[in-house]
């Protein structure tokens, strides 16, 4: 019988790592001025949202195990304002920083870890539901990231996934490709 415990384990690191890459992805074709831009007062920047997610990560992978993943010196709505001087290298250094934190935090749990209980903001969760937690957290960010990457880019967008109008031709590719095998 699997391991699903292991398995859980694989597929959350394998969608961690494709969150974050799809975001770089994203994050690679905008310009400095297309990091900061808000389209209005209400909206978050593409550098807000990196900025938000590295702390975010920071304070839920921080000591995972062992500490509330609201740290005391996490400051949450600090994280939604980006200060005049700030520079696209630090907030991408924090985001790195932080991803590989996320990464090798659960790249070190074991299955038995799963049923574990850790805490956020006092409340218990399961290993597993923090992480599931942070899985969904990611992935609505990311979309955010690649809506405003791709609403700059314009004409200009390099798509992540299948281009518009070519789900045919991918499919009939994979189709191939795995008569080959």
């Amino acid at each position: 019988m699997p391991d699903i415990g292991a398995m859980y384990l694989e597929e959350a690191f394998r969608s961690l790592r494709g969150i974050k890459r799809q975001a770089d992805a994203a994050l690679e074709q905008l310009s400095d001025a297309q990091f900061f831009a808000v389209l209005d007062a209400e909206s978050n920047s593409v550098a807000v949202i990196v900025k938000h997610m590295a702390g975010n990560m920071r304070s839920r992978f921080t000591d995972f195990l062992t500490t509330d993943g609201e740290k005391p010196d996490r400051h949450r709505d600090q994280e939604f304002i980006v200060a005049a001087d700030a520079s696209r290298i630090d907030i991408l250094d924090a985001w790195e920083k932080y991803w590989q934190l996320v990464l090798d935090t659960v790249k070190g749990l074991a299955p038995d870890d799963l049923a574990r209980i850790v805490t956020i903001r006092n409340e218990p969760h399961s290993v597993l539901q923090a992480i599931t937690r942070q899985l969904a957290h990611y992935s609505l960010h990311t979309g955010q990231i690649i809506f405003l990457a791709k609403h700059c880019k314009g004409a200009e967008w390099k798509t992540l996934s299948i281009p518009k109008g070519k789900s045919a031709e991918v499919n009939a590719a994979i189709a191939e490709k795995l008569k080959c095998k």
